[in-house]
């Protein structure tokens, strides 16, 4: 150690070394080390002219001398290009030019993809200087063309972002930052590609020749030198060229009004997740030692060859990429490697499906199909891009797919006919009813926490529109019985009137929607679970009966409808459809309230816990919950104090807990029926059924051993809950003490009565019996003697 010192105390004593050209350069980190030990833990360096605490205060966030994190390798774009970052060609060399061109490509679609994900446009995709400067490559057709398209795909998705306004939930997306982003020539960019596609398809034609055939193709320029390599190159770019066309073409078609595009969308976009397949393949042929220029530089590349590719810098654009200091941001990989959980590729497949969902839906005028359309798409967590899609086919101009007023609407789901009476298109609640559903719908296709927040704060405003409509109404309904109402305002105030009540449906639509997505996002936790089901017990039960009333206004409608017009049919298949979600829900509801007794009655027995804690009360937590709820008035009476006396007195074996689960059980066989030719409904029946089915056999369980341990899991539904019991727990309770069996030279019954020596032979015979023995003694010669 002492050797040590001498020797940094010779290097500090040491002269400094000249280095020319007046530079004096000295060894200071001997310096550093002994001034380090001189501070204690938690002191910053200060001097007499330097203050640490005030340098880093000072310190000016996005300034390049004083903030790192701004530092790049080029000041200007314009730089970049002088130093021969991006050169125009790439390389002399045709092979290597070819292969930075695909890299290039395959390096955009990781950068959309990310852009896509949340990440801002100047750091992504506009990280190209080819994409931002697409002028300079118009002597290279295949690059130019393909940045063109790039571009006015970019410009594409953020049209529909914009005008969909879903990024409120991302406002980075369609942040432009004063980007060179409007190009009047991008239009032609997919004719540029077309023509570059036909000149490679002839050249894949050429070779695949035959030698006899080859002579035609003698005049086609090949796209590089190698031979052997020509095949594989073509078959790599073409399906490169072919995803990208065909994508912008189908998000084209997605924007026809009134979903005029979307069964041509559907081809192109088949064609672009075949083209993927096809671009995945092409990945072997790109890694292979014979092409590659080197070595792989990333493991987890963006790449399909797993080189660098050239002419990108996610630093130029640094001081316009965001309005908070940019930092640096990871690319999502070309494909799945290691613990990723995400790629590109994974990306775009899923973006695909998602789109072709939404252009596979029948584009019906009715309400509830729209609703459970839009609940069960969003169960797959799609991205911004296909939501954005599915809100501008909903919502056009104020209608639904730009062609169904809400009132024909909500008119269709009551089997009425508001075709010759114009004059209800115009009334206020009508039109107040048309902005509360066109907001619906688009906080419907809203990302899963941004979706949950609005509808909580709009049932106060469908609650407040419901009342004041309710006592209009009610003055209207009035006035029909007096003989001067015309024939017209009778029919305007008995139609409102069935408005009304579907009205009421719907709000009790959304509060249920609000509550089950509390589960999705994980909001409740075990010990709230009673008060949760209870809630969504009570809204269930409401909902169930808006909606049967529904049904019987329809087929009473109907059948007015049939006794006119003998050649009026009914739409049994429209009373069936309702019906069966009628059924749906009243198997949800004796689940809720079978769940709710179960876990309320495990609580009062002190065999789960309660939801107390040393902040919030449960009060406090029940109004954290639904205090939007019982602020829009659902239900109309004070929720808490009803939940506390509807639970207080529970037990395990109280029997409408067995009743609730074994009604639940009945209807979900019923309705699997109805659904056998709806898979997605089928499936989540068949998860009713088995939460039904095991909650019993817990309960049961349950009753006979006070001692198990039971939790919740969400294992058959995602918001009903099955008991689970943990038998493991009891055996790790239990002592296991190991002993021979052994008698007394004696009867059994002196045996038996020398647990109890003052036992009758009743009492021995019922011993017997409660140890399974009683069968086996009675059949001995000489019984108990």
């Amino acid at each position: 150690m002492q050797s040590v010192r001498e020797e940094e105390s010779a290097s500090i004593d040491q002269e400094p070394r000249s280095c020319g050209d007046n530079s004096v350069w000295a060894h200071v980190s001997p310096l550093l080390s002994a001034a380090c030990s001189d501070l204690n833990e938690g002191e910053l360096i200060h001097g007499d002219n330097f203050n640490l605490f005030a340098a880093m205060s000072a310190l000016e966030i996005m300034d390049p001398k004083m903030d790192s994190g701004m530092v790049s390798t080029f000041y200007s774009i314009d730089e970049a290009i002088e130093s021969g970052f991006a050169p125009v060609p790439i390389s002399s060399d045709r092979t290597v030019d070819v292969q930075c061109i695909i890299d290039i490509m395959d390096h955009l679609l990781a950068c959309e993809a990310t852009w896509h994900m949340g990440h801002s446009l100047a750091q992504t995709v506009f990280s190209c200087i080819y994409v931002l400067r697409p002028e300079r490559t118009s002597s290279h057709a295949l690059l130019h063309s393909f940045c063109r398209v790039i571009r006015a795909t970019c410009r594409a998705l953020v049209s529909v972002v914009s005008d969909a306004r879903t990024n409120e939930e991302e406002d980075l997306f369609t942040m432009t930052y004063g980007l060179p982003f409007n190009g009047d020539e991008d239009g032609k960019g997919l004719l540029l590609l077309n023509a570059v596609e036909e000149t490679i398809c002839r050249q894949l034609r050429a070779c695949k020749a035959t030698s006899s055939k080859r002579r035609v193709f003698e005049e086609l320029e090949p796209l590089q030198t190698n031979p052997q390599l020509e095949e594989g190159f073509c078959k790599a770019l073409l399906c490169r060229i072919r995803f990208r066309k065909h994508f912008l073409h189908a998000l084209n078609c997605m924007r026809r009004p009134q979903g005029r595009g979307l069964e041509l969308a559907r081809k192109h976009i088949a064609y672009c997740i075949a083209e993927l397949e096809s671009v995945l393949s092409s990945v072997e042929f790109l890694s292979l030692e014979t092409v590659e220029n080197g070595k792989n530089e990333m493991e987890e590349s963006t790449t399909g060859s797993g080189r660098h590719p050239i002419g990108f810098d996610p630093n130029l654009n640094k001081r316009l990429s965001a309005p908070t200091p940019p930092r640096a941001i990871k690319l999502l990989s070309w494909k799945k490697v290691g613990t990723s959980k995400f790629s590109a590729i994974d990306y775009y497949v899923k973006l695909l499906h998602n789109l072709d969902q939404i252009c596979a839906f029948k584009l019906e005028p009715d309400l509830d199909a729209v609703l459970q359309f839009v609940v069960q798409f969003q169960k797959s967590r799609p991205d911004l891009v296909a939501r954005a899609h599915l809100q501008l086919l909903l919502v056009q101009d104020g209608k639904l797919y730009g062609r169904d007023t809400f009132l024909t609407i909500c008119a269709r789901s009551l089997a009425l006919d508001v075709t010759k009476n114009h004059g209800l298109h115009l009334n206020e609640y009508i039109l107040q009813l048309n902005q509360l559903m066109i907001n619906l719908l688009k906080i419907l296709c809203a990302n899963t926490p941004w979706q949950r927040r609005k509808l909580g704060k709009i049932l106060n405003d469908w609650s407040i529109f419901n009342v004041q409509m309710g006592i209009t109404v009610g003055h209207m309904m009035q006035q029909v019985t007096t003989p001067r109402t015309p024939k017209n305002g009778d029919k305007s105030a008995l139609i409102l009137n069935h408005i009304y009540g579907w009205l009421e449906e719907q709000i009790h639509w959304v509060a249920l929607r609000f509550l089950v997505l509390g589960f999705d996002l994980k909001l409740y936790s075990p010990s709230e679970y009673c008060m949760v089901y209870w809630y969504m017990y009570i809204i269930l039960w409401k909902l169930a009966e808006k909606a049967h009333f529904r049904v019987l206004i329809i087929v009473h409608t109907e059948e007015r409808k049939a006794k006119k017009k003998e050649d009026c049919s009914r739409d049994m298949a429209r009373e069936d459809r309702i019906s069966l979600w009628v059924l749906l829900l009243k198997c949800q509801t004796s689940l809720a309230q079978g769940l709710t007794v179960m876990i309320a009655a495990l609580r009062n027995e002190g065999m789960c816990l309660k939801s107390q804690g040393p902040f919030n009360t449960e009060n406090e937590k029940f109004v954290q919950h639904f205090g939007l709820l019982q602020k829009a008035s659902l239900p109309k009476y004070d929720a808490y104090e009803s939940f506390s006396e509807s639970t207080c007195h529970a037990r395990l074996d109280y029997l409408p807990v067995y009743e609730c689960f074994r009604d639940a059980q009945k209807m979900a066989k019923e309705i699997k029926v109805g659904y056998a030719n709806d898979p997605d409904k089928l499936a989540e029946v068949v998860g009713l059924e088995q939460v039904a089915e095991h909650n019993i056999i817990a309960v049961n369980l349950l009753c006979q051993d006070r001692c198990l341990k039971v939790s919740f899991e969400f294992i058959h539904h995602p918001h009903f809950a099955t008991a689970v019991l943990q038998v493991k727990w009891l055996w790790s309770q239990m002592g296991l003490v190991s002993q021979e069996p052994a008698l007394f030279a004696t009867s059994i019954k002196e045996n038996i009565l020398s647990g109890k020596k003052d036992a009758t032979i009743d009492d021995v015979v019922e011993a017997a019996k409660a140890s399974n023995a009683h069968t086996f003694i009675s059949q001995l010669p000489n019984v108990y003697e």
